[in-house]
């Protein structure tokens, strides 16, 4: 149970609406005093993703693989009718079939392992002679049917690059926050950035989604997102804060609840706004034109931005507290406003 020194609620009408105390942030919503609960959602949710990154692993694109892509004018034709094509003339299943774009733009992608010059020269022409594509000459050929293949040491090089990046990002932002801030701020806002990566990885090896470098590129993009909700709320922390030291009204908890409830619409808001746009680029982009690249990018910043709302709210702010309370001038000063208090109880 929260307790006043904890980061207890405002009062407020018990007829209050929902949306009405979102709105005021009046400090109703208490999120600081119950801390330990979201601590424990926070270590389960971590070891969900971690049980399944390790045992469950990741679906990787032909660009992390390696392999063999061919690509063919769809037209109307079936996936699973190209799929069994495929494995009647190769022996074995394709590792993809997906076809993308519409009309006259509809294109099937088959991804399978290394083949040699003779399997790909046999898979196309099993191809040609089933489905007889067009080429863009209007000539019914094999030429129809590109191939192409790709190294897996190519993905691997974007994400030694991407890890590098991050390390110099992360880096960056600790010394920004701490000087910007304190110390305390710098390292709760980077355990939310490990926290939103984490967690997104996980959530891509749950559901099984493809690890492209378009995911790779995606999931540096997100940690701006997240970064940029934590600072909001730090600042209004930072400002009900300031001169806390010197009064015995309210603690640092209360004070840092108060700033989480006064910025929770606007963290409410960010994220609406952040997930349309998203959402219609998957619309047109996607299963309109067919651009598989562009699905690659919107999926991870969606689950990026939901991930980092959660944790610029429901982490980084109570770890915050967490820090600070080990401050000797922040342990007195909630002791002066208790003290107070309990006096105030008593000659009443």
């Amino acid at each position: 149970m929260a307790t006043p020194g904890d980061g207890a609620p405002a009062e407020h009408d018990s007829n209050d609406s929902l949306f009405n105390r979102l709105y005021t942030g009046t400090g109703a919503f208490e999120v600081v005093g119950n801390r330990r609960r979201f601590y424990v959602l926070t270590l389960v949710i971590i070891a969900v993703c971690l049980a399944s990154i390790l045992l469950r692993g990741f679906s990787f694109g032909i660009d992390f693989a390696g392999g063999t892509k061919l690509t063919m004018p769809a037209g109307e034709i079936d996936k699973d009718r190209v799929a069994a094509v495929v494995e009647e003339s190769l022996g074995e299943e394709p590792e993809m079939v997906q076809i993308v774009g519409t009309g006259n733009a509809r294109i099937v992608e088959v991804e399978t392992r290394f083949l040699t010059t003779d399997e790909i020269a046999a898979t196309k022409n099993a191809m040609f002679e089933e489905f007889q594509p067009v080429t863009a000459a209007g000539e019914t050929s094999v030429e129809a049917i590109g191939d192409s293949a790709r190294s897996e040491s190519w993905g691997g090089q974007v994400t030694q690059k991407a890890l590098i990046a991050l390390a110099v990002f992360l880096v960056i932002v600790f010394v920004y926050i701490a000087f910007r801030f304190e110390w305390q701020m710098a390292t709760a806002a980077i355990v939310a950035l490990l926290f939103d990566m984490i967690t997104t990885a996980g959530i891509y090896s749950i559901v099984g989604f493809e690890v492209t470098p378009a995911t790779v590129i995606g999931l540096l993009t997100i940690l701006g997102f997240s970064l940029y909700d934590t600072v909001i709320v730090f600042d209004k922390v930072e400002e009900n804060t300031r001169g806390l030291k010197h009064t015995a009204s309210r603690t640092y908890a209360e004070e840092a609840n108060l700033g989480v409830n006064q910025t929770l619409m606007r963290s409410i808001h960010t994220t609406v706004i952040g997930i349309l746009p998203l959402l219609a680029l998957v619309i047109i982009a996607v299963w309109i034109l067919g651009v598989g690249t562009l699905m690659d990018l919107a999926i991870v910043q969606m689950v990026g931005i939901v991930t980092g709302t959660f944790s610029s709210v429901f982490l980084a702010t109570p770890l915050l507290v967490t820090l600070k309370q080990r401050d000797p001038e922040i342990k007195r000063q909630t002791t002066k406003v208790l003290a107070r208090r309990e006096k105030a109880e008593a000659l009443a």
